[in-house]
């Protein structure tokens, strides 16, 4: 809550107790044999006011003996009571009907007998005294309706905020059921099937060891990306079944980034694909989500020219700008530029990835020959910067 909000309800009540107080001191200066005493009464009932929301009953207390002594000394008629009815509203909605019964029943008895030896026959008093309880019975009625209103709008917010939280714990519990599935399913059908490959690989790798004869480097390439996978896939399974994502944590970065780079292009190049890495500008700490997704478009990029630029050599380029990171990947494949290839669920993932980061992507055929990935990811402030890399044979 801000401080005008705080001194907005002190404000309108000052501004009520103010007018109470200037009205009944008009009526008090035209009344005959009006003296300071009265004046001190007048103030004292209504500047009280002020206080009703901390103490409900203290107005009451104040206002409805000074009020008397208006009501028995000057005779103002109804606007002496002009107090005691707002202490009597405030009290009500406050809850204390009892004791603004009282103060209503001894203020408006004290301001009949006070005008009773002034009473003619004309019925001038009892009418008076009648209009004034017709005031109070009112004034506590309305206070009744006020705070029955108040409460039903209490009950409504309470319920709406009860509603949302149980909406975002339906939320919450949904998408921990998802997860849980989606984990089931990833274990089902991926892991079996990797560790197949994985002991596949070992075993031919172990006997063709054995029987004294050079391993493939492809087999060797098999074997180190099945255990590669497997780290990977049993991370993202934990992180599936015991991460709710309050944290903001998914656990994919402890695992993949620019830091094993190396190894990614290492792998490639013993499955027989030339590549080369070029690092550029000052190498420094990354955001999370920038060094899993610049390690995912080489990782991506790499594996489409393996599968469809057959004898093709990339060219990797890691830029380290001042707010963004650049990555490229050229090929000099055959890939035509009046004909473009169809974007696959890899080249979709690469632009989803980029998007989410509110970078660029740039996926297409070079005018020269050959494929092009290029993607600029902007970067925050530096957090640790290092050596700048060179090129990598």
């Amino acid at each position: 809550m801000s401080s005008l909000d705080r001194w907005r309800p002190l404000a309108r009540d000052g501004l009520l107790a103010a007018t109470v107080a200037v009205l009944l001191s008009l009526a008090v200066f035209e009344s005959p044999g009006a003296g300071a005493l009265d004046l001190a009464a007048v103030l004292a009932g209504s500047l009280v006011l002020v206080t009703w929301r901390w103490a409900p009953l203290l107005p009451l207390l104040v206002t409805t003996p000074c009020m008397l002594v208006i009501a028995a000394h000057l005779q103002t008629g109804p606007p002496a009571a002009f107090p005691v009815l707002v202490s009597v509203f405030f009290a009500v909605r406050a809850s204390h009907r009892l004791a603004a019964a009282l103060a209503s029943v001894v203020f408006l008895g004290g301001n009949l007998l006070a005008n009773l030896p002034d009473f003619d026959g004309s019925g001038e008093s009892l009418g008076t005294t009648t209009l004034l309880v017709g005031w109070f019975l009112a004034a506590g009625v309305t206070a009744t309706v006020a705070q029955h209103r108040q409460a039903y709008v209490e009950q409504v917010e309470k319920r709406a905020a009860e509603a949302e939280r149980t909406r975002e714990e339906m939320a919450r519990r949904r998408a921990g059921e998802e997860r849980l599935r989606i984990a089931r399913e990833l274990h089902d059908s991926l892991t079996h099937s990797i560790s197949v490959i994985k002991v596949q690989a070992g075993v031919a790798v172990h006997l063709a060891r054995k029987r004294g004869e050079e391993v493939p480097a492809a087999l060797l390439a098999i074997q180190e990306a099945s255990a590669d996978a497997m780290r990977e896939l049993r991370a993202t399974l934990e992180v599936l079944r015991h991460s709710d994502g309050s944290d903001g944590s998914d656990g994919e970065a402890q695992v993949s980034g620019l830091d094993r780079l190396g190894d990614l292009v290492e792998r490639a190049r013993s499955t027989g694909l030339p590549a080369t890495v070029t690092i550029s500008g000052t190498r420094r700490e990354l955001p999370a989500e920038v060094d899993r997704a610049a390690y995912r478009i080489v990782q991506e990029a790499l594996t489409n020219v393996s599968r469809h630029s057959g004898g093709a050599a990339a060219a990797v380029r890691i830029d380290y700008a001042d707010d963004e990171l650049v990555v490229q990947v050229d090929d000099d494949g055959q890939a035509d530029p009046d004909a473009p290839p169809v974007p696959g669920t890899g080249l979709l993932g690469m632009r989803e990835r980029v998007a989410a980061l509110g970078g660029r992507l740039r996926a297409e055929p070079r005018p020269e020959g050959g494929f092009t990935v290029r993607a600029e990811l902007p970067l925050g402030e530096p957090v640790r910067p290092e050596l700048a890399l060179g090129e990598l044979s």
